[in-house]
C-alpha cells in the first residue's frame, strides 16, 4: 500500500513491521566480538540519509553515571556543579536535563536543594532500578521523568538475566506500565545496543513500547546506549555497530520522533565524540554526556566537547557561555581535588598552549659565527603599528610553560650590556579615556586599577574579585 509521507512529502510504501525473533540460542556476534581479537568493523555498503533535527540539545548524567567511577560528590558539590551547568547551558537550555540518583538521603537532599534554585534548565530527572515503589518515590519528589534499564543485547538477556527475548520484553513492558500508572514519563535505556540484534529484537521491542505509549497517552523516551563503546560513526557500516543505522532504524521502523531519541556513548575506542555528533546528524535530538567525560571504564562523552560540537554544527553557541567550562575545570581541581590531565582538550592546563613557541632546533639554524642570534624588527607589518620580530620570531616564546622558560634562558646580553624592555602601558586605552572623557575609565587609571579585570567584570556581569583569568583575557 502506498501513502504520502509527512516526513519526505513523497509517496512511499508502508514501512515493513519487524517481528520479535524469539530464538532459543543467543546471538552474540562472535565473528565481530571474538574475545581473543580486536572487535571487527563490518561493512554492508548501505547508506542512510543525514537527518539533522531542527533542534538539538545536551543532557547530563554527571550526578548518576559519573559517580560510579569516582568518589561520590557531596551535596554541596552537586548543587555547585548543577548551578554551573545552568550557567553554561544558557537561557535557552541547550543543556536540557541532568540525571540524579534517588536512593540515599544525600541523593534526595541534593535533588531538593537543586529544585529549590528554581532553574528551568537543566530539568532534573532520575534513574531507578524500575521497581514499582521506586516510581512512586520519583513522583513524590516532584520529578516528571526517570530512566529505566532495558538491556537489549543477548549478552544481557540470556547471560545476565537468564531469560528469553520474549520474557525480557514482557518484563520490560510491565515495568513501563508501572511508570505510566505512577504518572511518570519513562526513559528507556536500551543498554548494550551496539551488540544487540537490531531488527530481530530492538526494533520489534521498541515498536511494542511505542504502541504502549500511544495507548496510555504518555510519551516515552528512547535512549540508545553504546555501553561498550563499540559504536562506529562511518557510513556504510553494518549493524549493530552503525550509529547512523541505529538512529535511522529507530526513527523509520519504530516511529520514534527525534525529540524522544537520545544517544549515550562510552569512549572505550576513542569514538565517543564522533559517535555523538553522528547521532545528532542522523536524527537524534539529544546526546547524553558528562562533565569532563567522567564515567565507567574509559568514560562517557565529554560534555565540554559537545558544547563546541554544537557550536560547530549550528554556527552559534545559542546562549551557552563557554567560559564556564574553565570555571568547571577549576572547580574540579580546587574544590573536588580531581586530577585533570594537562593535555585534555578545553579543560587541561596546556589546552591552547604551545609547548615551545619556537623549536630549539630552528633557533640553532640561525646562530651566527659569533654565537649570537639576530632577528629583524619590522615597524610596518602589524595593523596596530607595534614592532614585530621575524627570521626568527623572538616575540612568541612562551613564558607560562617550563619548556618555554628554559628556552628563554639561552638569550643573554653581551658582556657589559643589558636587555632593555620598554612599553607604553595600555597607551591606546589611556588615549581613549582622555578623548572620551569616560569617568569610569579615568577613575580606574587614577586608582591604578586592573582595567581589563574591570572590563571583564562588566562584560560578564561578574563581581570584580570573582573574575577568572580567562574572562580577563577575553575582555582584553
Amino acid at each position: 500500500m502506498l501513502e504520502l509521507s509527512k516526513k519526505t512529502n513523497l509517496l512511499e510504501k508502508n514501512i515493513y513491521k519487524y517481528s520479535l525473533q524469539d530464538i532459543e540460542e543467543p546471538e552474540l556476534y562472535r565473528e565481530m566480538f571474538n574475545y581473543e581479537e580486536v572487535p571487527k568493523i563490518a561493512f554492508n555498503h548501505r547508506r542512510v540519509p543525514v537527518n539533522m533535527p531542527e533542534d538539538i540539545w545536551i543532557t547530563d548524567p554527571s550526578f548518576r553515571d559519573a559517580q560510579q567511577s569516582m568518589a561520590p560528590y557531596t551535596v554541596k558539590q552537586i548543587v555547585d556543579l548543577y548551578q554551573l551547568l545552568n550557567k553554561l547551558g544558557g537561557p535557552y537550555g541547550v543543556i536540557r536535563q541532568s540525571e540524579f540518583f534517588v536512593y540515599t538521603k544525600k541523593d534526595q537532599e541534593a535533588i531538593s536543594k537543586c529544585m529549590e534554585l528554581g532553574f528551568r534548565f537543566p530539568e532534573i530527572t532520575t534513574w531507578i532500578r524500575a521497581k514499582k515503589e521506586d516510581f512512586q518515590l520519583v513522583k513524590d519528589l516532584g520529578i516528571k521523568e526517570t530512566g529505566i534499564l532495558v538491556s537489549c543485547s543477548d549478552y544481557h538477556i540470556f547471560k545476565k538475566m537468564g531469560m528469553t527475548r520474549r520474557q525480557a520484553v514482557d518484563y520490560y513492558l510491565e515495568t513501563i506500565r508501572d511508570a505510566f500508572e505512577a504518572g511518570v514519563v519513562p526513559r528507556c535505556h536500551l543498554e548494550d545496543i551496539t551488540r544487540a540484534d537490531f531488527y530481530g529484537f530492538v526494533v520489534p521491542f521498541v515498536n511494542e513500547i511505542m504502541e504502549l505509549s500511544r495507548d496510555a497517552g504518555i510519551p516515552v523516551k528512547i535512549r540508545a546506549c553504546d555501553t561498550m563503546g563499540y559504536g562506529v560513526p562511518y557510513t556504510e557500516v553494518a549493524l549493530p555497530r552503525s550509529v547512523a543505522g541505529i538512529i535511522y532504524g529507530l526513527q523509520t521502523y519504530s516511529g520514534v520522533p527525534s525529540e524522544m531519541l537520545e544517544w549515550h556513548g562510552h569512549n572505550d575506542f576513542y569514538k565517543a565524540v564522533a559517535n555523538a555528533s553522528t547521532a545528532w546528524l542522523y536524527g537524534a535530538c539529544a546526546v547524553n554526556c558528562s562533565l569532563l567525560g567522567i564515567g565507567e571504564r574509559t568514560g562517557n562523552i565529554p560534555l565540554e566537547a559537545m558544547v563546541f560540537e554544537y557550536a560547530s554544527l549550528r554556527g552559534s553557541m545559542d546562549g551557552m557561555d563557554p567560559t564556564v567550562i574553565t570555571e568547571i575545570a577549576n572547580y574540579f581541581r580546587k574544590d573536588i581535588g580531581y586530577n585533570i590531565a594537562d593535555m585534555s582538550p578545553f579543560v587541561g592546563r596546556n589546552f591552547n598552549v604551545t609547548r615551545a613557541g619556537i623549536h630549539a632546533d630552528g633557533l640553532m639554524k640561525v646562530v651566527g659565527e659569533d654565537g649570537r642570534i639576530r632577528t629583524t624588527f619590522q615597524n610596518l607589518v602589524t595593523a596596530t603599528g607595534r614592532l614585530s620580530s621575524t627570521e626568527p620570531n623572538l616575540q612568541n616564546i612562551p613564558v607560562r610553560v617550563e619548556l618555554g622558560r628554559l628556552i628563554r634562558k639561552v638569550f643573554v646580553p653581551e658582556d657589559g650590556y643589558v636587555f632593555v624592555d620598554a612599553d607604553y602601558s595600555q597607551i591606546e586605552l589611556r588615549i581613549l579615556a582622555h578623548c572620551s572623557g569616560d569617568e569610569q575609565l579615568i577613575e580606574a587609571y587614577r586608582k591604578a586599577s586592573d582595567i581589563h579585570r574591570i572590563t571583564a567584570s562588566q562584560v560578564f556581569n561578574t563581581p570584580f574579585e570573582e573574575v577568572t583569568d580567562l574572562q580577563r583575557r577575553n575582555a582584553k
